[in-house]
Parts: C-alpha cells; structure tokens; sequence
C-alpha cells in the first residue's frame, strides 16, 4: 500500500495505482480525454496532468502511478493554466461548431472547454479536412479529429482490424486508414466500436434519418419497422429512464407516432432464424460436418464482414441462415405484403437495430417470385431513433404501451436474449433439444453459455443432448474471436457450434448504441434481457403461434424449398476486401 496527497487530502492506495484513479477514489475526477483504461494510456492529450510538489514540470496522472510520500495538486494555478492552454490548442485544430455536431451535448471535449471557462481560442486555427466517402456506413469527419488514438486502439487491442492508423509527423500527424486505403477498400468490419470510444464526434454512422422521414412522408409508401431487442435495454438512457420505464412498447408507440404504419419485434424473426438455424445445425452435425470445424451462427454482420476478409476459406462453415433482420425484410415483402394485398415495391421496411454493420447488412437484395430488391430499405441505429424522437417533439412521457402489430406480433424469451453475447446459442439449443428429445428442456438448462461478468470474451461448454455430447464456444469482440479461431486452425479446440457478436458484450453493446465516454453497459444491458426472458409467457422459439401460423400458411416447414429462397442466403454473393 501507498500513502500520499492529493489536494490536501491523505489516501492510501495500492500500490501500482495511478494518480488518476487514486483522486477519483476520493470524488477527484481529474479531466481527461484520450485515457481509456488498459487499451489507451499514452498521456496523448496531456490534459489529465497534475502537479508533483517539488517537481518543476507537470505529469501526467493516467499513465503515472502513485509513490510514497508524493504530494499532488490537480487545480493548482500552474495545472489551470496548463490545462486551459492545452485545451485551446485542441480546439484551434478542432471544428468548434458544436450546434451542427452529433455529439453536441455529449462531447468530453466540450465538457471540459465548457468546465474550464473556455469561450476563446487565441491561437490561429488549422482544420484539416480529408475526403470521405459519406455513402459508407461509417463517416469520419477529420476537422473533428482530436488525434488521441483511441480508434486506433479500440481497433488493433480490442477488434484486432487494425483499420486506423497515425501518419504524418510532427504537428502534421494525423490519424487515417491504415496502409493507404480508402474506407471501402479496408477489411472494417463495421462494428462501430470505434464510434463509442471517440470522445467528440470525428466518427458517427451514416444518417439516415431523412430518407425515414421522406417515406414516411410518400404517400405511396407503406412503412414497416422493426426494433432489435438490444435496443430496448439502452434507448432509454438517452432520456434518463429506467429500464422498466424504457419499454419497447413505448418504442412501438413512438414510431406510430412518427407516422410509421405498422410496427413490429424483431424478436419474431429471431424465433425465425432459431427455427431455421437449430434445424440446420443438426443436420449438418447428422450428416458429420462438424466433425473437423464447426458450424457458426450468421445473425452478426459484423462478424461476417470478419470472417469474409480475415479467414474466408472457413466462410462454408457459416449457417446459411439469414439475420434476424433479413428474414424479417423477406418476410415482411412477401407473407406480410401478401396478407395486406399490396405490391413488395410499395412496402418501406425500417429496421431500429444497436448496429452499424446492419446498415451495410441492407445492402443485400432479395430475389423471390417477380421482386427483386432489398431485404431492408434503411436502417438507423437506436441513437438515430432517439433523435428523431427528438426531431419529433416526441418525449417519453407521453408514451405508452403499444402492442406490435398482428400476424407478426409473438416474440418469445428466447428471440429476446439474442440481444446479449451467449443469447442465440441459448435459444438455438433449447430448439435443438426440443427437436432431438420431443419435449423442452428447462428453460434455463443452458444458461451455461452466458458471459458470466463484462470481461469474458470466450465462453466454452458441453452440453448433453440425447446421447450426443455438443461442444459448444461463444465469443464476443473481434479480438477474441480471432485467439477463439486460431485455437481452433491450430487443432487445439474442437467444437460442434460456435457463437460469434462482433461487438464486445453482444448486440446490447453494439456499435449504434448510446454512448456513456469510458463507460461500458453492454453486460449491464444483457441482464435486462435475461430478466425479460425469464418473465415472459413464451421461453422457446418453436412455441411462438405466429412462427407455426407463418410455416403452417406459407412457408411449410424449416428448411424447405421457400424457406430456402427467402430465409437462407449465399455468403459468396459478396467480397469483403481481402488482407493486404
């Protein structure tokens, strides 16, 4: 243990701690803007230094530990100084115009000008502007740019993409694609994590709020949306709401209230995806093909673009099956047009997804009987919905419980845990066990894949099923994923079915989800889904009566012929750049 000061006040601390957090465990928090603990501690901004008594020049306090005897001032006139001068150099290469910025009152560089009375910048400002392709889902905006390193960070230490870089040096240097590349040409996976991790709004997913608002508006158009269950357990925190006040029958209420015409959980569809992909996994598992590698799950886009441009041989071993937000598309502009009795091509279908990936994800066409199109027309992220909300002049108080609409409204527990990291692999053997043994297994006899704690990355297990034993892996994060599959090339780990979420926690952690600056929700989310799961009426997907209604009058049964064209999909339809 260390004894010392800080600001007048004696604390005694273990030893290896930083100044940093040493002040914050006596309700000092020190400003900072690049530290991000354990993934960017390189004192980047310099605006967390503090003074040392007896010491001529500040240091740093995220990156130097605390020593016996040391007497620390944070806001001493020396460090106010510093601290000021050191935030309006920032601002002079930072475009200040904060009313037209997506963070704008969510911003820790403003926070800290705002803290510091800082309302001039008396230095010349220098505004570096690179060209960006705004047409790709994930929009970089250099004048913002702060150069602090957490992209870069987020991306090689936690995703293992390496998609960001430093060039340049000097006051020239500047943070860009890696290796040369356009935003298009690089193997991003989209996961939007590096979004999250930005402190200012330099990276935002593309906006697609208009094109909403313009469908919404033609009167030719019949606007379906959708809602993921991630969002549900975050939506709120954009409003201060409590998770059991934050409903997402209140979302449903909201989005009629936009003007959108018929609105629906996409937990429905991930019944679907469980209906397909459990009866796929066993026939493959019957058939012998997971003998040497396994089948993975396809619900994350993100994960997809992963595996296309970081181990695309391993690409066949990919269920077929469609996301939960594709099948509900091909589903919506073909049984649900159908049962309106209105043209495929006069159908919007909006997607609320916790996701950058699903925007890329909608890219996708859909070929079936005379349409061809999109699955998905637009999708926004659940903090593009909350500013329409706001656009709206739609406050939550307002809003109450809306049921989704019929044909498609059942959505069970199993369909809502997909949301969290382990949830589809739960949901998928419960079905699996129901089809090898005829009757349900408890609902909790899996609940072996959960993530037990917001730091595990890679869950194993085996589990009986009849008299096969399935070995199991979940992995959330990029990062893990790849130590998850070398471990697999290398033959040291074999597993029948495996789980992957690009996004670290799973989708309740998603790269389009409100961001709290140094802060991670993600297992904090999933528990909300765990407990709604618990307390819902349906526990397995093949009890949903909407899924055996949709079977039973239009698509026969899993697997078959129209499920294949509309619920399955062809991984090599598209690239993914390859590594350089």
């Amino acid at each position: 243990m260390v004894t010392l000061t800080i600001d007048h006040q004696v604390i005694t601390v273990p030893e290896g701690t930083t100044i940093l957090d040493a002040a914050a465990q006596i309700g000092i928090p020190i400003p900072k803007l690049c530290y991000l603990k354990e993934i960017n501690e390189i004192a980047a901004c310099r605006v967390c230094a503090v003074e040392l008594e007896g010491k001529q020049r500040l240091i740093t306090s995220c990156n130097n530990v605390v020593e016996e005897g040391m007497v620390i001032y944070t806001n001493s006139p020396k460090v106010r100084a510093h601290r000021r001068n050191t935030v309006q150099l920032i601002l002079s290469q930072h475009d200040c115009k904060c009313a037209t910025c997506v963070r704008s009152g969510n911003c820790s560089l403003q926070k800290i000008a705002n803290d510091l009375n800082i309302y001039d910048i008396p230095f010349g400002e220098r505004i570096e502007r690179q060209p960006w392709d705004k047409t790709f889902p994930l929009i970089r905006n250099s004048a913002k740019c702060i150069k602090c390193m957490r992209c870069v960070q987020v991306c090689d230490k936690i995703q293992s993409l390496n998609v960001w870089d430093l060039e340049g040096t000097g006051s020239r240097s500047t943070i860009n694609v890696s290796k040369s590349r356009t935003i298009n040409e690089a193997d991003c996976s989209l996961c939007g994590q590096c979004i999250t991790h930005c402190p200012v709004g330099a990276l935002h997913e593309r906006d697609d709020t208009e094109k909403v608002w313009d469908a919404i508006a033609d009167s030719k158009k019949i606007v379906v949306a959708q809602v993921a269950p991630a969002v549900r357990t975050a939506w709120g925190e954009a409003f201060g709401l409590s998770p059991e006040q934050a409903t997402v029958g209140k979302i449903m209420d909201a989005l009629k209230k936009m003007g959108v015409d018929y609105v629906f959980d996409t937990t429905f569809s991930a019944d679907l995806t469980i209906m397909e992909e459990a009866n796929e996994f066993l026939e493959r598992y019957k058939k012998g093909e997971t003998k040497l590698r396994p089948m993975f799950t396809s619900c994350c886009p993100g994960w997809i673009r992963f595996i296309k441009s970081q181990y695309p041989h391993l690409v066949p071993q990919v269920s077929t099956a469609k996301s939960p937000q594709q099948m509900f598309g091909s589903v919506m502009k073909s049984y649900f047009a159908q049962s309106i009795g209105v043209k495929p091509e006069d159908i919007f279908t909006l997607s609320i997804m916790p996701c950058v990936a699903k925007k890329g994800e909608s890219n996708m066409e859909l070929f079936y009987g005379e349409y061809a199109g999109h699955d998905i027309d637009a999708v926004l992220t659940t903090r593009e919905f909350t500013r329409m909300m706001r656009s709206a002049h739609i406050h939550p108080d307002v809003l109450t419980d809306r049921l989704s609409d019929s044909l498609m409204r059942e959505g069970s527990g199993a369909g809502v845990i997909f949301g969290a990291t382990g949830g589809v692999m739960e949901a998928a053997l419960r079905t699996a066990y129901f089809l090898v043994m005829g009757t349900n297994p408890e609902p909790e006899a899996f609940r072996v894949v959960r993530a037990q704690s917001q730091e595990t990355g890679i869950t194993e297990a085996e589990v009986q099923m009849g008299d096969a034993v399935i070995r199991a892996a979940i992995a959330s994060g990029l990062g893990n994923t790849r130590k998850l599959i070398e471990k697999i090339e290398r033959g040291e780990a074999r597993y029948d079915f495996v789980e992957i979420m690009a996004c670290p926690g799973g989708c309740v952690g998603g790269g389009g989800q409100p961001i709290h600056d140094g802060e991670e929700r993600a297992f904090i989310r999933g528990k909300n889904l765990y407990f709604l799961d618990e307390h819902a009426s349906i526990r397995f997907s093949h009890e949903n009566p909407d899924i055996h209604k949709l079977y039973e009058s239009y698509l026969g049964s899993p697997l078959s012929h129209k499920a294949h064209q509309l619920l399955h999909t062809d991984h090599n339809a598209w690239q993914m750049p390859k590594k350089r």
